[in-house]
């Protein structure tokens, strides 16, 4: 399955496990380097900059030819951490940096002097020729099958807009469960395809039992979006919990999203309780299940190793 991606990281499958906040971990992708793919974390899995530098320095120890890693950077204000995060991951090292909610242009300078490539998230034409104008080695192309802050535009018209009119390798993330859904992509023009919501279901990720059983017994007709964890639409496993407390900004977030002093303050707490939700959901027992995924769990039937996940993707 040679493709611009499994070139670009010369890995022997165009699969990258994508970055999900609270899951994805070195357990994980480790088992995903063996497999022949890429796997990535996003750094803000780790409180400190020293456990980030301690996964960086097991991640390198533990990597396989055919294999590959990379983390995830959150690049706007939002993220405090996102410098000293970006100064650690250059230089320790890593094979590439995905980017997210900002501006990439100083990951790419930084990550480029030291040889680490740069992916960044988009979800349009405008943000993919912008990022490929600043030196990005590839876009993520999120699409409306992505699991937790997804696209708009459907796969086949986002991998065909951006194909047709960007040079930089497109990877398609979202709507992917099956060796089928990767051949799909790759028929409108992707390089490569980035699966995140099957491995939730995995034995290595670290979440409650709970929420992995709920991506074995839930299916893609049970996906909803949500305004009530970031402050920006969501999806989420439409859980008894979640149709409690519905999906729709409260009457009183709604109208002070609207006043332009205080929105800013309105998102940010929204955003914070939003996150301690998710959190508590996906490592304790709690009747309050927020469970972020996406409808590609359509396909994931029991709670397997990564390695029986990978053998589904790519046979």
């Amino acid at each position: 399955m040679s493709t611009k991606l499994t070139q670009l990281l010369e890995i022997k499958y165009p699969i990258i496990q994508a970055p999900m906040f609270l899951v994805s971990n070195t357990a994980m992708v480790i088992e995903a380097m063996k497999c022949g793919i890429a796997g990535c974390i996003p750094a803000l899995n780790y409180r400190t900059l020293e456990e980030l530098r301690a996964a960086i320095i097991e991640l390198k120890k533990a990597k396989v030819a055919g294999g590959s890693f990379g983390f995830n950077l959150i690049v706007n204000k939002s993220n405090i951490k996102y410098k000293e995060q970006l100064r650690i991951l250059c230089e320790e090292g890593c094979d590439f940096i995905i980017t997210s909610l900002g501006s990439p242009e100083e990951t790419i300078n930084q990550a480029h002097r030291v040889g680490i490539k740069v992916f960044c998230d988009v979800v349009d034409l405008k943000f993919a020729q912008k990022v490929e104008g600043l030196g990005a080695d590839a876009v993520i192309a999120v699409n409306n099958q992505a699991g937790g802050h997804r696209g708009n535009l459907s796969p086949e018209n986002l991998i065909k807009e951006l194909v047709s009119n960007c040079q930089i390798p497109i990877i398609s993330a979202g709507g992917v469960g099956r060796k089928a859904d990767i051949d799909t992509m790759l028929s409108y023009g992707a390089a490569g395809v980035s699966v995140g919501s099957p491995f939730i279901a995995s034995v290595e990720a670290n979440v409650t039992d709970e929420y992995k059983q709920a991506c074995v017994e839930y299916g893609a007709e049970d996906i909803v979006m949500t305004e009530r964890i970031s402050g920006t639409p969501c999806t989420v496993i439409n859980t008894p919990y979640v149709q409690k407390i519905g999906t729709k900004a409260t009457w009183l977030e709604s109208v002070l999203n609207k006043h332009k002093k205080l929105k800013k303050w309105v998102k940010m707490i929204r955003f914070s309780i939003g996150m301690n939700a998710t959190k508590n959901a996906a490592t304790k027992v709690t009747y309050k299940t927020v469970w972020v995924a996406g409808p590609s769990i359509e396909h994931t039937h029991s709670i397997l190793p990564v390695k029986a996940i990978v053998k589904r993707l790519i046979e």
